[in-house]
């Protein structure tokens, strides 16, 4: 493992300025500064493709100490745009490691900063919600950051989903994980279900919940058209996460419009919100956001309470939802929408990740409710 003491700077739009040492790739990356409250999964939420555009510092002191693997990703590379510790670990230690942490940073290029008092950076965010940032290992003056941050593009009507989705379309083969116990290879199925994933930056590990499950699984472009998938004659549509405001996706709202009524569809997160603008539904942005895997959700089908993984900055507004969805799930921490379904068609969509990776695995059941879903409108239509 590699160590550095050189300095590095992360500064806010409204003057704020944090100090402490680079531990990743000397540069300047500007982005929204966001908090996860994670105690693990850091490699997962380097790579989740939501938080493209995006800082994020954690509020776990100690990152770092399990290092890095190949296996612990949710997409081709890190998406951050930089990332912020209390410390990390100078020793990385578990039967899975294969790189520490600064190295890992380091090869893939992302400017990252420890020594940084997390907790105040987090209360600062409470208080004045999340702001535009620069970090920085090149220009540390103080006010040329302040600068620089002010001047930086937010995220509000921004696309981002651009940025991260597939060039083309893909077939899934990768299961679940299971530590310590080689992925068991499986003989393709042609008459299992199959499942078009709409990919707007999508956590590879609901492709494994998915696959794991039995279906055929293919992966889109966000970008496609309906089509494009109805082409793929598919037995469910799954809506995926991804980064950003969703209110500049036209091309996907009109889509997913299209889509509604002609197959099951299951949307989380960013798929979530985008198929409540496509019912005429409005979202907007929130404080500082929901990120991380302790948040409390009422399921008001059960009055059952899951913990959930969950990362987002934008919710669908209340007042704007039209009378053909329904409300089945609460934030318990604001009370904002975390979960909805179609009145009339097979659809239905949560605001967090039931594939929790990491995190807890209360709300893996949604994925066996869509499989449900899936099976009863394909026995339907014969």
């Amino acid at each position: 493992m590699t160590r550095s003491d050189a300095a590095a700077l992360l500064a806010f739009e409204d003057g704020t300025v944090f100090r402490g040492r680079s531990i990743g790739a000397d540069g300047e990356k500007a982005g929204e500064v966001v908090f996860n409250t994670s105690m693990t999964g850091y490699q997962e939420i380097l790579t989740d493709p939501s938080y493209c555009g995006q800082i994020v510092s954690m509020t776990y002191t100690e990152i770092g100490n399990y290092g890095t693997n190949n296996d612990d990703v949710e997409s081709d590379q890190p998406r951050v745009a930089g990332f912020v510790v209390r410390s990390e670990s100078r020793v990385h230690s578990n039967y899975r490691s294969q790189e520490g942490l600064t190295d890992y940073l380091k090869r893939h290029n992302i400017v990252a900063i420890a020594g940084v008092d997390t907790r105040a950076l987090v209360r600062h965010i409470r208080s004045h919600g999340a702001l535009k940032g620069i970090l920085s290992t090149s220009d540390l003056d103080e006010a040329s950051l302040v600068r620089k941050a002010k001047e930086s593009q937010g995220l509000v009507g921004r696309d981002l989903v651009r940025e991260v989705i597939p060039a083309r379309a893909r077939a899934w083969n990768q299961a679940l994980h299971q530590l310590g116990q080689q992925d068991p290879a499986r003989t393709e199925d042609p008459s299992a279900p199959h499942i078009v994933c709409l990919d707007y930056g999508m956590k590879w590990n609901i492709a494994r919940h998915l696959y794991d499950r039995g279906n055929r699984v293919t992966i889109l472009p966000g970008s496609a058209t309906a089509s494009e998938v109805m082409a793929l004659n598919p037995d469910g549509i799954f809506l995926s996460n991804g980064p950003g405001d969703p209110e500049p996706l036209e091309y996907a709202i009109n889509t997913i419009r299209e889509l509604t009524g002609q197959r099951p569809i299951f949307g989380i997160c960013l798929g979530h919100q985008l198929l409540s603008m496509a019912a005429g539904a409005k979202t907007f942005k929130l404080k500082f956001g929901h990120r991380g895997s302790n948040q409390p959700v009422l399921n008001l089908l059960n009055e059952r309470v899951e913990i959930t993984s969950q990362n987002h900055g934008f919710a669908v507004e209340e007042s704007s939802l039209p009378d053909c969805l329904e409300i089945t799930h609460r934030n318990l921490n604001d009370n904002t929408i975390a979960g909805v379904r179609h009145k009339s068609a097979p659809a239905f969509s949560v605001q967090y990740h039931p594939e929790a990776s990491a995190g807890p695995h209360d709300s893996e059941y949604l994925f066996g409710e869509f499989q449900q879903l899936v099976a009863q409108n394909s026995t339907a239509s014969k």
